[in-house]
């Protein structure tokens, strides 16, 4: 229950923080301030207030994490209109095939390498294909496949986050604002 009520304050301050954001004159999706205030309470509160039992690498968080990353899974592939790209299959899996390849030579060739070629690159090497591939959540799963049969792998779960969320997607929306704008 503490997993719960932890997640449920960190949503409603980012939404929040949401809402002053947007005020500013910044359109963000709206997990990414629940998310920074997620992170943000979560290396905060436990030092500054040791007495109140936080709920971090507990088993609860896990099935809280669990069960979330798998709803909206489950929910982008149901909400997916695939009939509507039945005009383009050739095409379509042309350009899938082609992005898997080079996804695949970029993960080999480039990110295994750069982060050090141990198990943390082969884990943030998976979270990389899941990001390339499809999306953040995507990532995630794939770092948690991994994780589960092989061990933990923390760090690869602050990184990969934070690179996908927020500087790739705060990039974005400065960069879709400044095309827009023109």
């Amino acid at each position: 229950m503490r997993a719960l009520l932890v997640a449920h304050v960190a949503i409603l301050l980012g939404w929040f923080a949401h809402g002053a954001i947007a005020a500013a004159g910044l359109r963000l999706p709206l997990f990414v301030p629940c998310l920074l205030v997620g992170i943000v309470m979560s290396n905060t509160i436990p030092a500054l207030m040791p007495r109140i039992a936080w709920p971090t690498g507990s088993r609860s968080l896990a099935a809280v994490s669990d069960l979330a990353l798998s709803i909206f899974l489950a929910m982008s592939l149901m909400s997916m209109q695939l009939w509507t790209l039945s005009e383009l299959g050739l095409t379509l899996l042309v350009v899938l095939g082609l992005q898997v390849v080079m996804a695949v030579a970029f993960i080999l060739l480039v990110v295994f390498r750069a982060v050090g070629r141990g198990y943390l690159a082969a884990v943030l090497s998976a979270g990389f294909a899941g990001f390339a591939l499809g999306a953040t959540p995507t990532a995630i799963a794939n770092m948690t496949a991994v994780t589960k049969r092989y061990g933990p792998a923390p760090l690869a779960f602050i990184v990969l986050p934070l690179v996908s969320v927020f500087f790739v997607d705060l990039v974005n929306a400065v960069v879709i604002q400044l095309f827009v704008s023109l």
